[in-house]
């Protein structure tokens, strides 16, 4: 049987999916950008993504490190908006370096499922995938593609590449 939860394949075992503050940090680099589209899929993501964390929380056996996994993650993100929001005074500048770092963000919570791949591999049997969602991925992940090479964003092409 899977260790996935059922209802959010982004999330193993070990809870250690960053889905919401990628979320959060696309939000942020929606609200610098002033880009609406950004901002409302980000948002309603970051709320779902807040949802099954706690739904996962509530069935979780090891809350403590779910907790603290949890909480790591957060304290990366707010240490990476303290230096976006005071450190770094050119807007310009600020909105470059924050999609370099949603982009981080986005490429290692689409790494994290290798794990269940090479399982997928080792045991010979997909029952460890989603292919619904693969596909879901796949067409949202080009209508980002799409959505990128229209505003001419090279992160938001960057972050097509794996996030939905």
């Amino acid at each position: 049987m899977s260790s996935s939860c059922p209802f959010s394949p982004r999330m193993s075992s070990d809870c250690s999916s960053p889905a919401p503050c990628s979320n959060l940090s696309w939000l942020s680099y929606g609200t610098l950008k002033g880009d609406g589209t950004l901002i409302v899929v980000n948002a309603v993501g970051a709320v779902l993504q807040t949802l099954y964390i706690s739904v996962y929380l509530h069935y979780c056996p090891r809350k403590h490190a779910v907790l603290l996994q949890t909480a790591a993650l957060l304290g990366v993100l707010l240490l990476g908006f303290g230096y976006f929001w005071l450190l770094v005074p050119n807007t310009e500048a600020r909105l470059q370096q924050l999609g370099l770092f949603c982009s981080v963000f986005t490429i290692s919570m689409y790494l994290s499922p290798l794990a269940d791949l090479a399982k997928v591999i080792q045991t010979k049997s997909t029952q460890r995938l989603s292919f619904s969602l693969t596909i879901a991925t796949l067409l949202t992940s080009a209508s980002w593609t799409l959505y990128g090479f229209r505003l001419r964003d090279p992160y938001i092409m960057v972050r097509s590449t794996g996030k939905g």
